[in-house]
């Protein structure tokens, strides 16, 4: 291994240190700690998880999967429109969209206030569902992360061999039988892996179930840290959270291996929709367009609306330096993110070794965690290395720099970096692989070298991959609450923190502003992933 590969081993591996150290605290468990929290609040913990996987899973199976055959299946009044309107959710973080409906819903939200109203009743003569509960999370979540199950199944649909189903028809099955034997069989490994991605939200989400009020491992990690100051306790229950993320994506690799469905695209013709009339028309467009109703309509309403009561928070320079801090931040994450995924996927490319590709690997997997767990696993090393800069400063110098590290925002990139890589790599990647090796072969040939090729050849095709996953670590860390809560610097505030701040202090208005900016940040790749879908549609003759 030269100096070169070397470095690039040793940078995979440091960017896999907030997973190592969470995963090495089950080599030396702490029993009284562990037993500790047994006696109190693990079992909670856990029930509440169990719960929440399995009705989100559920829940975004059924929106997922039903939005995305009507989508591939039936042509029906507007189908194009919805087709993209889907994706809009995904712009919502979860945390906003609680905020909205807790608006919306609560007894003084303007919803209870027009059944007061109409029905002439007051607080206790009626019953209305509780938005802040297990229930009501479970809803916001499944309206916000469905988008994961819809895009990656609509996909296996619309690539499914058309022979299949005419098959099955001229053998007299209907359309719905079609549905269930062929059609679900085939896409199966797709639902399962658009179903794991909206569970690892679920398991990773904090904002939601602190304003929820809902114990899980996110809250309890986060309370066990600052309220209590047990920073062996939060390691230990994050342990036990990455525990259950290995779990999920072990469960959901070996469903994907377990399906023995296989199908030959013998025929290029994309799958032809059926036309819909009538009351079959009207049912396919409401079943499309009520998730994008309830996962951004809504939302964005009440958004607009806080914004519009609030609209002196929009003229006040708090809120800019807000706005700037958030946005400086992002890009900065993104830049160093993006440089960092180049580097190492292009190094994997020159270099396929397999100590380096298990450590680039590693470092890939930090999308998975949540961001409680890297922040917990990335302070206790930055807090050791502060302490010993300190010391020798003081040595050699009599003087004490303070936190360099852990109370800085260099904290915060290097989470966010450990945390979105595994999105910039794997655009980068995919950027990669459209670029034949035999370029660089005879590049080679002619005496560049790597740097060269790299500089000359594959950053200018490397240069629409490099933007998108620019935008989209951006829009990730302006969205990211857990762990900027846990990393921020003393009086540095970012617009999720402060989103955050207010609904925690029931001044859910004033919280309109900083969400809607996000929203509105966050809609530049969903509008970026609909044009390219869109544009795939047409060159397959949708």
């Amino acid at each position: 291994m030269n100096r070169g590969t070397l470095l690039l081993f040793a940078v995979a591996v440091l960017i896999g240190l907030p997973l190592i150290v969470v995963a090495l605290s089950l080599l030396n468990p702490q029993w009284d700690t562990l037993y500790h929290l047994w006696q109190t609040v693990i079992p909670e913990y856990i029930g509440h998880s169990l719960i929440l996987l399995f009705a989100v899973g559920i829940g975004v199976t059924l929106l997922g999967v039903s939005t995305a055959w009507c989508i591939s299946q039936y042509d029906f009044p507007g189908w194009r429109w919805t087709s993209w309107a889907l994706l809009l959710p995904l712009a919502m973080p979860a945390y906003i969209t609680a905020y909205t409906y807790t608006g919306l819903l609560d007894y003084a939200g303007p919803v209870q206030g027009l059944v007061r109203d109409i029905f002439s009743v007051s607080i206790g003569d009626y019953w209305f569902p509780e938005i802040r509960s297990l229930s009501g999370a479970v809803f916001v979540l499944c309206i916000v992360l469905y988008p994961y199950v819809y895009l990656i199944t609509r996909a296996a649909f619309m690539q499914q061999s058309t022979t299949a189903f005419e098959s099955a028809r001229t053998l007299g099955a209907s359309s719905l039988r079609s549905f269930w034997k062929v059609a679900l069989p085939l896409a199966r490994p797709a639902i399962a892996t658009g179903v794991t991605l909206a569970l690892m939200e679920t398991l990773a989400d904090y904002g939601t179930m602190e304003y929820f009020g809902i114990t899980v491992f996110t809250t309890g990690i986060f309370r066990t840290w600052y309220g209590i100051g047990d920073a062996q306790g939060a390691l230990q229950l994050s342990a036990l959270l990455l525990v259950f993320v290995i779990i999920l994506i072990m469960v959901e690799r070996y469903s994907r291996r377990r399906a023995r469905f296989y199908q030959q695209r013998s025929s290029t013709r994309a799958p032809q929709r059926r036309p819909l009339s009538g009351w079959r028309a009207a049912v396919a467009s409401s079943v499309c367009w009520l998730p994008v109703v309830l996962g951004f309509a809504i939302p964005a309403s009440q958004l607009l609306w806080w914004s519009i009561q609030k609209s002196e928070i929009w003229q006040q320079s708090a809120f800019w330096v807000l706005t700037f801090n958030t946005l400086w931040l992002g890009l900065l994450a993104a830049l160093i993110t993006v440089a960092l995924a180049l580097w190492l996927a292009y190094g994997r490319r020159r270099h396929p070794t397999r100590p380096l590709r298990a450590a680039i690997s590693l470092a890939g997997m930090g999308y998975a965690i949540p961001g409680i767990v890297i922040a917990v696993g990335l302070l206790s090393p930055l807090a050791w290395l502060d302490n010993q800069i300190i010391t020798i400063s003081e040595w050699l110098f009599n003087f004490n720099p303070g936190l360099l590290l852990s109370g800085t925002v260099i904290a915060l990139l290097f989470a966010y970096s450990v945390r979105f890589l595994s999105v910039s790599l794997q655009t980068v990647n995919s950027g990669l692989e459209q670029i034949t090796p035999q370029m660089d072969d005879s590049a080679r040939t002619l005496g560049a070298s790597g740097k060269r090729i790299l500089w000359r050849i594959h950053l200018p095709l490397l240069r629409s991959p490099l933007l998108a996953a620019l935008i989209l670590v951006l829009v990730d860390v302006m969205k990211e609450l857990p762990a900027t809560l846990v990393l921020r610097p003393f009086d540095f505030n970012t617009l999720a923190v402060r989103a955050f701040e207010m609904a925690s202090d029931e001044r859910l208005a004033d919280a309109g502003p900083p969400a809607l900016m996000i929203v509105a940040v966050g809609l530049i790749p969903v509008i970026m992933l609909s044009r390219a879908l869109r544009s795939n549609s047409i060159k397959t003759g949708e």
